[in-house]
């Protein structure tokens, strides 16, 4: 047993980088490279949005990528629920975790969902109850959207934030994480709201979802690392953004996290040299769509030998 330290990293890209970009990735390159990123050693991949197909035509093809998804070993298949009816399709569907869409900012909840902050609440509330009856085991988090400031309605207080974490755990979600939408966040004010959310939520408290719009993005993992976060997203080749956010580009990209971590000697439980080989099949599946990253191409240091992956 290896007493290394551990993260977990869940892998966006499939859903939050591919509704991001105009082209539509074709079913079967979706699925292709959802495989390999299974390969890399990614544990959890959100692989798409249950919502309608007119909204997001990226995501007409959620149920049968979620179809494919579930029968790859080990994997927790997650999906982005914005309702009742969303969530009602996914546990359909099989996916193993849902999760929802709700705002830190008023103004950004509006325009992601078209439902103020409270009433998102009340359909998480609906959400609960649903998964409640038809599938007790599938956990529900919360991600909230624009924790650290928003690009329609400025800065978010830190008290808004808090509050609105404690009604999504008092709605009976299993966890709430931050996300920085809109990479307005810096080091210092990361450590200070995971902090606090951690100390109000306890074993509640979920992952860092970094954005790198100015840059900051892995800085921001590492102040959450600092103070006890765990689990991460990322997006393989930084793919992503949020349509309802303009200006928010660039989810943290998922080679550079895991070098970061892994030659730090945080064992991550992916495969370095597979990971970079996924980025094969999202080339394919997008031709022509920049994909970023330092680490794909910088290429490994010479002699850097990743330590066994614990299992």
């Amino acid at each position: 047993m290896s007493n290394k330290p551990t993260i977990h990293i869940s892998e966006v890209g499939p859903r939050d980088g591919l509704q991001s970009v105009k082209a539509t990735m074709p079913t079967a390159d979706k699925c292709c490279w959802i495989s390999a990123l299974a390969v890399a050693g990614l544990r959890e991949i959100e692989v798409g949005s249950f919502v309608p197909a007119h909204v997001l035509p990226q995501m007409a093809d959620v149920a049968e990528v979620v179809r494919h998804a579930i029968t790859l070993p080990g994997l927790t298949v997650m999906a982005l629920v914005p309702n009742r009816r969303g969530a009602q399709a996914a546990l359909a569907a099989g996916v193993h975790k849902l999760t929802l869409p709700v705002s830190a900012s008023e103004a950004h909840s509006l325009a992601n969902v078209r439902k103020a902050r409270e009433q998102m609440v009340a359909e998480l509330r609906d959400v609960i109850a649903l998964r409640n009856e038809r599938a007790p085991g599938v956990p529900v988090e919360v991600g909230l959207s624009t924790a650290f400031g928003c690009t329609l309605q400025g800065a978010v207080t830190e008290d808004d934030v808090i509050r609105l974490a404690l009604a999504c755990v008092q709605a009976g979600v299993d966890e709430v994480g931050l996300s920085d939408t809109t990479g307005m966040a810096n080091p210092a004010q990361v450590k200070r709201l995971f902090t606090r959310l951690r100390a109000e939520l306890g074993a509640r408290a979920g992952a860092a979802h970094m954005h790198n719009t100015r840059g900051l993005g892995l800085a921001n993992c590492l102040a959450a690392f600092d103070v006890g976060v765990r689990s991460f997203d990322s997006s393989l080749g930084g793919l992503g953004g949020c349509p309802y956010a303009p200006g928010a580009s660039g989810n943290v990209v998922t080679e550079d996290l895991v070098f970061m971590f892994e030659a730090m000697g945080v064992s991550t439980g992916v495969d370095m040299s597979k990971l970079i080989s996924a980025r094969e099949p999202l080339n394919a599946g997008l031709p022509g769509e920049p994909v970023y990253g330092m680490t794909p191409e910088a290429g490994l240091p010479k002699g850097w030998v990743q330590a066994p992956l614990s299992v």
